[in-house]
Protein backbone atom coordinates (compact mmCIF):
# COMPACT_ATOMS: atom_id res chain seq x y z
CA UNK A 1 0.00 0.00 0.00
CA UNK A 2 1.28 3.97 -0.96
CA UNK A 3 2.33 6.43 1.42
CA UNK A 4 -0.91 8.32 0.29
CA UNK A 5 -3.31 5.28 0.50
CA UNK A 6 -1.91 4.41 3.80
CA UNK A 7 -2.93 7.47 5.74
CA UNK A 8 -6.70 7.29 4.66
CA UNK A 9 -6.75 3.06 5.49
CA UNK A 10 -3.50 2.21 6.97
CA UNK A 11 -4.79 0.03 10.30
CA UNK A 12 -7.87 0.69 9.55
CA UNK A 13 -10.98 -1.18 9.21
CA UNK A 14 -14.32 -0.46 9.42
CA UNK A 15 -16.53 -0.35 13.05
CA UNK A 16 -17.15 -3.52 13.93
CA UNK A 17 -20.70 -2.92 15.79
CA UNK A 18 -21.99 -0.84 13.18
CA UNK A 19 -19.61 -1.02 10.15
CA UNK A 20 -18.55 2.96 10.36
CA UNK A 21 -16.29 4.06 8.48
CA UNK A 22 -14.72 6.77 10.82
CA UNK A 23 -13.83 5.15 13.83
CA UNK A 24 -16.57 6.36 16.75
CA UNK A 25 -15.56 8.38 19.83
CA UNK A 26 -15.68 5.33 22.49
CA UNK A 27 -16.23 8.11 25.04
CA UNK A 28 -15.90 5.76 28.09
CA UNK A 29 -13.68 4.88 30.71
CA UNK A 30 -14.79 1.42 31.36
CA UNK A 31 -16.47 -1.62 30.37
CA UNK A 32 -18.50 -4.46 30.70
CA UNK A 33 -17.13 -7.93 31.61
CA UNK A 34 -19.08 -11.18 31.50
CA UNK A 35 -16.85 -12.59 33.74
CA UNK A 36 -13.57 -10.90 35.87
CA UNK A 37 -10.73 -11.04 33.42
CA UNK A 38 -13.72 -11.83 30.63
CA UNK A 39 -14.23 -8.81 28.34
CA UNK A 40 -14.04 -8.11 24.22
CA UNK A 41 -10.12 -6.58 24.68
CA UNK A 42 -10.84 -3.46 26.58
CA UNK A 43 -11.23 -3.34 30.26
CA UNK A 44 -9.84 0.73 30.96
CA UNK A 45 -9.59 3.26 29.02
CA UNK A 46 -6.05 4.03 30.44
CA UNK A 47 -4.79 0.90 28.92
CA UNK A 48 -6.61 0.81 25.96
CA UNK A 49 -9.17 2.79 24.23
CA UNK A 50 -10.86 1.48 20.64
CA UNK A 51 -10.58 4.99 19.24
CA UNK A 52 -6.94 5.49 20.30
CA UNK A 53 -5.90 1.76 18.87
CA UNK A 54 -7.37 3.00 15.70
CA UNK A 55 -4.70 5.73 16.25
CA UNK A 56 -2.45 3.99 17.14
CA UNK A 57 -2.65 1.43 14.39
CA UNK A 58 -2.89 4.36 11.74
CA UNK A 59 0.57 5.65 13.28
CA UNK A 60 2.20 2.44 13.31
CA UNK A 61 1.30 1.97 9.28
CA UNK A 62 2.58 5.26 8.15
CA UNK A 63 5.25 5.20 9.80
CA UNK A 64 6.30 1.36 8.75
CA UNK A 65 6.09 0.41 12.57
CA UNK A 66 4.32 -2.39 13.93
CA UNK A 67 3.22 -0.91 17.06
CA UNK A 68 1.86 2.82 17.89
CA UNK A 69 1.50 4.66 20.96
CA UNK A 70 -0.43 7.38 21.52
CA UNK A 71 0.17 10.14 24.69
CA UNK A 72 -1.44 13.09 25.87
CA UNK A 73 1.34 15.42 24.22
CA UNK A 74 4.85 15.17 22.32
CA UNK A 75 6.29 15.90 26.09
CA UNK A 76 4.56 12.99 26.65
CA UNK A 77 5.63 10.65 24.54
CA UNK A 78 9.27 11.77 25.14
CA UNK A 79 9.46 11.38 28.91
CA UNK A 80 7.66 7.49 28.44
CA UNK A 81 11.42 6.94 26.52
CA UNK A 82 13.20 8.66 28.87
CA UNK A 83 11.81 5.88 31.27
CA UNK A 84 13.41 2.87 29.61
CA UNK A 85 15.92 4.40 31.54
CA UNK A 86 17.64 4.14 34.78
CA UNK A 87 20.38 6.14 37.05
CA UNK A 88 23.55 6.46 35.96
CA UNK A 89 22.46 6.04 32.23
CA UNK A 90 23.80 8.40 29.51
CA UNK A 91 22.11 9.84 26.48
CA UNK A 92 23.78 11.64 23.21
CA UNK A 93 21.23 14.29 21.86
CA UNK A 94 21.74 17.47 19.70
CA UNK A 95 22.37 20.68 20.80
CA UNK A 96 20.01 22.40 19.02
CA UNK A 97 17.06 20.79 20.58
CA UNK A 98 13.59 22.07 21.13
CA UNK A 99 13.26 23.83 24.29
CA UNK A 100 10.87 21.55 25.94
CA UNK A 101 12.75 18.94 25.03
CA UNK A 102 15.73 20.25 26.50
CA UNK A 103 14.40 21.34 29.34
CA UNK A 104 12.68 18.02 29.85
CA UNK A 105 16.15 16.03 29.83
CA UNK A 106 17.79 19.01 32.22
CA UNK A 107 15.02 19.97 34.86
CA UNK A 108 13.55 16.90 35.42
CA UNK A 109 15.54 13.42 34.22
CA UNK A 110 18.70 15.33 35.21
CA UNK A 111 17.87 15.13 38.91
CA UNK A 112 17.04 11.29 38.44
CA UNK A 113 20.76 10.51 37.59
CA UNK A 114 20.48 10.19 33.59
CA UNK A 115 23.70 12.33 31.82
CA UNK A 116 22.54 14.43 28.95
CA UNK A 117 25.68 15.15 26.12
CA UNK A 118 24.30 18.16 23.88
CA UNK A 119 26.54 17.97 21.05
CA UNK A 120 26.68 18.42 17.37
CA UNK A 121 25.31 16.04 15.08
CA UNK A 122 25.71 17.48 11.66
CA UNK A 123 28.64 15.09 11.66
CA UNK A 124 27.49 11.58 12.93
CA UNK A 125 31.31 10.94 13.23
CA UNK A 126 31.29 13.09 16.39
CA UNK A 127 28.46 11.00 18.40
CA UNK A 128 31.11 8.17 18.86
CA UNK A 129 33.69 10.12 21.11
CA UNK A 130 30.74 10.67 23.32
CA UNK A 131 29.94 6.84 23.98
CA UNK A 132 30.96 4.76 27.01
CA UNK A 133 29.83 1.51 28.89
CA UNK A 134 26.85 3.88 30.53
CA UNK A 135 25.55 5.06 27.24
CA UNK A 136 21.77 3.40 26.31
CA UNK A 137 20.21 6.06 24.06
CA UNK A 138 20.97 8.22 21.00
CA UNK A 139 18.17 11.41 20.77
CA UNK A 140 18.22 12.89 17.17
CA UNK A 141 15.69 15.50 15.89
CA UNK A 142 16.19 16.09 12.39
CA UNK A 143 15.09 18.45 10.83
CA UNK A 144 16.06 20.52 13.88
CA UNK A 145 14.14 23.16 15.68
CA UNK A 146 14.83 25.71 15.01
CA UNK A 147 17.97 25.69 13.23
CA UNK A 148 16.66 23.13 9.99
CA UNK A 149 19.92 21.24 10.98
CA UNK A 150 19.70 17.72 8.85
CA UNK A 151 21.24 14.67 10.48
CA UNK A 152 22.11 11.83 8.86
CA UNK A 153 19.77 9.18 10.32
CA UNK A 154 21.35 6.01 8.82
CA UNK A 155 24.68 6.97 9.60
CA UNK A 156 23.89 7.60 13.34
CA UNK A 157 21.86 4.29 12.98
CA UNK A 158 24.93 2.33 12.15
CA UNK A 159 26.53 3.82 15.32
CA UNK A 160 24.00 2.82 17.41
CA UNK A 161 23.55 -0.86 16.16
CA UNK A 162 27.37 -1.17 16.59
CA UNK A 163 28.02 -0.33 20.31
CA UNK A 164 24.52 -1.89 20.91
CA UNK A 165 21.86 1.62 21.60
CA UNK A 166 18.62 2.42 21.24
CA UNK A 167 18.34 5.32 18.78
CA UNK A 168 15.14 7.96 19.02
CA UNK A 169 14.34 10.20 16.38
CA UNK A 170 12.21 13.20 16.63
CA UNK A 171 10.25 12.76 12.76
CA UNK A 172 7.46 15.76 14.08
CA UNK A 173 9.28 18.42 11.51
CA UNK A 174 8.99 15.98 8.68
CA UNK A 175 6.51 14.02 9.28
CA UNK A 176 6.43 10.43 7.58
CA UNK A 177 5.15 11.79 4.42
CA UNK A 178 8.89 12.93 4.39
CA UNK A 179 11.37 11.18 5.96
CA UNK A 180 10.38 7.48 7.45
CA UNK A 181 13.43 6.88 10.41
CA UNK A 182 12.76 3.21 11.21
CA UNK A 183 13.22 2.67 7.31
CA UNK A 184 16.37 4.10 7.97
CA UNK A 185 17.49 2.01 11.12
CA UNK A 186 15.81 4.08 13.84
CA UNK A 187 14.33 2.23 16.84
CA UNK A 188 11.92 4.88 18.42
CA UNK A 189 10.18 7.43 16.43
CA UNK A 190 8.21 9.96 17.96
CA UNK A 191 5.98 12.81 16.84
CA UNK A 192 4.17 16.16 18.82
CA UNK A 193 1.26 14.99 16.76
CA UNK A 194 -0.32 18.07 18.00
CA UNK A 195 1.83 19.20 14.68
CA UNK A 196 1.52 18.32 11.39
CA UNK A 197 -0.41 15.11 12.25
CA UNK A 198 -3.22 16.81 13.52
CA UNK A 199 -2.99 19.72 11.50
CA UNK A 200 -5.46 21.51 12.56
CA UNK A 201 -4.37 23.47 15.65
CA UNK A 202 -6.93 22.20 17.65
CA UNK A 203 -5.36 19.19 19.83
CA UNK A 204 -2.19 18.88 22.23
CA UNK A 205 -0.83 15.00 21.40
CA UNK A 206 2.22 12.70 21.20
CA UNK A 207 2.87 9.70 19.60
CA UNK A 208 6.11 6.42 19.36
CA UNK A 209 6.03 4.01 16.53
CA UNK A 210 8.50 1.04 16.83
CA UNK A 211 8.97 -1.83 15.51
CA UNK A 212 10.61 -4.32 18.19
CA UNK A 213 7.93 -5.66 20.08
CA UNK A 214 10.53 -5.92 23.16
CA UNK A 215 10.88 -2.24 23.17
CA UNK A 216 7.12 -1.38 22.62
CA UNK A 217 6.20 -4.25 25.37
CA UNK A 218 7.99 -2.04 27.57
CA UNK A 219 6.50 1.29 26.16
CA UNK A 220 3.23 0.11 26.40
CA UNK A 221 3.80 -0.68 30.24
CA UNK A 222 4.97 2.85 30.81
CA UNK A 223 1.89 3.97 29.06
CA UNK A 224 0.05 1.94 30.99
CA UNK A 225 1.65 2.64 34.36
CA UNK A 226 1.99 6.23 34.04
CA UNK A 227 -1.27 7.25 32.53
CA UNK A 228 -0.16 9.89 30.24
CA UNK A 229 -2.72 9.00 27.74
CA UNK A 230 -5.04 11.18 24.90
CA UNK A 231 -8.57 10.70 25.24
CA UNK A 232 -10.82 9.56 22.61
CA UNK A 233 -11.94 12.72 20.91
CA UNK A 234 -8.31 14.05 20.42
CA UNK A 235 -7.77 10.67 19.13
CA UNK A 236 -10.68 10.93 16.78
CA UNK A 237 -9.46 14.34 15.77
CA UNK A 238 -5.95 13.33 14.99
CA UNK A 239 -6.67 10.09 12.78
CA UNK A 240 -9.36 13.05 10.85
CA UNK A 241 -6.30 15.08 10.64
CA UNK A 242 -4.24 12.06 9.79
CA UNK A 243 -6.07 11.50 6.96
CA UNK A 244 -5.36 14.57 4.73
CA UNK A 245 -1.61 14.23 5.93
CA UNK A 246 -0.41 13.93 2.34
CA UNK A 247 -2.08 16.66 0.94
CA UNK A 248 -1.71 19.16 3.17
CA UNK A 249 2.49 18.22 3.43
CA UNK A 250 2.78 18.52 -0.75
CA UNK A 251 1.32 22.60 0.04
CA UNK A 252 3.45 23.10 2.89
CA UNK A 253 6.26 21.84 1.24
CA UNK A 254 5.13 24.57 -2.36
CA UNK A 255 4.69 27.17 0.07
CA UNK A 256 7.79 26.69 2.26
CA UNK A 257 9.84 26.91 -1.17
CA UNK A 258 8.22 29.64 -2.51
CA UNK A 259 8.76 31.51 1.30
CA UNK A 260 12.62 30.25 1.82
CA UNK A 261 13.51 31.55 -1.88
CA UNK A 262 11.42 34.61 -1.16
CA UNK A 263 13.53 35.84 2.06
CA UNK A 264 16.68 34.74 0.69
CA UNK A 265 16.51 37.51 -2.28
CA UNK A 266 14.92 40.24 0.29
CA UNK A 267 17.26 42.82 1.20
CA UNK A 268 16.16 42.95 5.09
CA UNK A 269 17.19 39.47 5.13
CA UNK A 270 20.71 38.43 6.74
CA UNK A 271 20.63 34.60 6.29
CA UNK A 272 17.78 31.91 5.71
CA UNK A 273 17.71 28.47 7.08
CA UNK A 274 15.73 25.82 4.94
CA UNK A 275 17.52 22.79 4.07
CA UNK A 276 16.39 22.99 0.28
CA UNK A 277 18.89 25.27 -0.68
CA UNK A 278 22.03 23.50 -2.15
CA UNK A 279 24.33 25.45 0.21
CA UNK A 280 22.47 24.43 3.34
CA UNK A 281 24.59 21.84 5.41
CA UNK A 282 24.18 18.06 4.41
CA UNK A 283 21.52 19.55 2.04
CA UNK A 284 22.77 16.28 -0.05
CA UNK A 285 21.69 14.15 3.33
CA UNK A 286 18.65 15.58 2.90
CA UNK A 287 17.94 14.61 -0.40
CA UNK A 288 18.82 10.96 0.95
CA UNK A 289 16.33 10.66 3.33
CA UNK A 290 13.34 13.29 2.80
CA UNK A 291 11.23 13.23 -0.42
CA UNK A 292 11.01 17.18 0.25
CA UNK A 293 11.98 19.81 2.11
CA UNK A 294 8.94 20.35 4.45
CA UNK A 295 7.55 23.97 5.26
CA UNK A 296 9.63 25.03 8.31
CA UNK A 297 11.95 27.88 7.71
CA UNK A 298 13.83 29.94 10.39
CA UNK A 299 15.53 33.71 9.13
CA UNK A 300 17.81 36.43 10.90
CA UNK A 301 16.47 39.97 10.01
CA UNK A 302 19.20 42.33 9.03
CA UNK A 303 20.95 43.79 11.73
CA UNK A 304 20.70 41.04 14.03
CA UNK A 305 18.35 43.11 16.16
CA UNK A 306 15.82 41.98 18.74
CA UNK A 307 13.63 45.25 18.36
CA UNK A 308 13.69 44.55 14.90
CA UNK A 309 12.62 40.67 15.31
CA UNK A 310 9.98 41.73 17.40
CA UNK A 311 8.79 44.37 15.14
CA UNK A 312 8.06 41.83 12.28
CA UNK A 313 6.53 39.13 14.24
CA UNK A 314 4.61 41.54 15.31
CA UNK A 315 3.48 43.28 12.07
CA UNK A 316 2.52 39.94 10.40
CA UNK A 317 -1.64 39.92 9.20
CA UNK A 318 -1.70 36.57 7.66
CA UNK A 319 1.11 34.46 9.52
CA UNK A 320 -0.49 34.57 12.91
CA UNK A 321 1.92 35.26 15.93
CA UNK A 322 1.78 32.15 18.34
CA UNK A 323 3.20 29.07 19.30
CA UNK A 324 3.48 25.73 17.74
CA UNK A 325 3.26 24.64 14.13
CA UNK A 326 2.38 22.57 11.13
CA UNK A 327 -1.44 23.31 11.11
CA UNK A 328 -2.75 24.39 8.36
CA UNK A 329 -2.56 28.33 8.98
CA UNK A 330 0.85 29.79 8.84
CA UNK A 331 2.64 30.90 12.21
CA UNK A 332 5.30 32.83 13.33
CA UNK A 333 7.53 32.46 16.88
CA UNK A 334 10.59 34.00 18.30
CA UNK A 335 12.63 31.20 19.29
CA UNK A 336 14.16 33.52 21.87
CA UNK A 337 10.88 34.21 24.16
CA UNK A 338 8.85 31.67 22.98
CA UNK A 339 9.88 28.07 22.16
CA UNK A 340 13.43 28.16 22.80
CA UNK A 341 13.04 30.74 26.42
CA UNK A 342 13.58 27.15 28.79
CA UNK A 343 17.37 27.08 27.18
CA UNK A 344 19.77 29.57 28.91
CA UNK A 345 20.70 32.25 26.43
CA UNK A 346 24.43 31.37 26.13
CA UNK A 347 23.24 28.09 25.17
CA UNK A 348 20.93 28.58 22.70
CA UNK A 349 23.29 31.18 20.93
CA UNK A 350 25.73 28.80 20.46
CA UNK A 351 23.92 27.30 17.87
CA UNK A 352 22.55 30.12 16.32
CA UNK A 353 19.00 30.93 18.39
CA UNK A 354 19.75 34.62 18.54
CA UNK A 355 17.42 37.22 19.53
CA UNK A 356 16.80 38.06 15.99
CA UNK A 357 15.86 34.56 14.71
CA UNK A 358 12.23 34.08 13.78
CA UNK A 359 10.72 30.87 13.02
CA UNK A 360 8.21 30.18 10.54
CA UNK A 361 5.57 27.59 9.79
CA UNK A 362 4.37 27.96 6.46
CA UNK A 363 0.67 27.05 6.25
CA UNK A 364 -1.15 25.92 3.08
CA UNK A 365 -2.96 29.40 2.35
CA UNK A 366 -2.56 31.02 -1.04
CA UNK A 367 1.01 31.62 -1.74
CA UNK A 368 0.79 35.58 -2.88
CA UNK A 369 -1.47 36.28 0.29
CA UNK A 370 2.10 34.68 2.21
CA UNK A 371 4.40 36.59 0.11
CA UNK A 372 2.28 39.78 0.41
CA UNK A 373 2.23 39.49 4.45
CA UNK A 374 5.93 38.67 4.50
CA UNK A 375 6.54 42.23 2.32
CA UNK A 376 4.53 44.54 4.33
CA UNK A 377 5.89 43.30 7.67
CA UNK A 378 9.58 43.31 6.39
CA UNK A 379 9.10 46.64 5.02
Amino acid sequence: MKFNTKTIHGGQKPDEAYGAVMPPIYQTSTYAQSTPGGHKGFEYSRSQNPTRTALENGLASIENGNYGLAFGSGLAAIDAVLKLLKFGDEVITTNDLYGGTYRLFTKIFENYGVKFHFIGMENASNIEAYINENTKLIWVETPTNPMMNIIDIEATAIIAQKHLLMLAVDNTFATPYLQRPLDLGADIVMHSATKYIGGHSDIVLGALVVKDKEIADKLYFIQKASGAICGPMDSFLALRGMKTLHVRMQRHCENGKAVAEYLAKHPKVEKVYWPGFEDHPNHDITKQQMDDFGGMISFVAKGNNYEEAIKIVENLKVFTLAESLGGVESLAGHPASMTHGSIPKAEREKVGVVDSLIRLSVGIEDIDDLLEDLAQALG
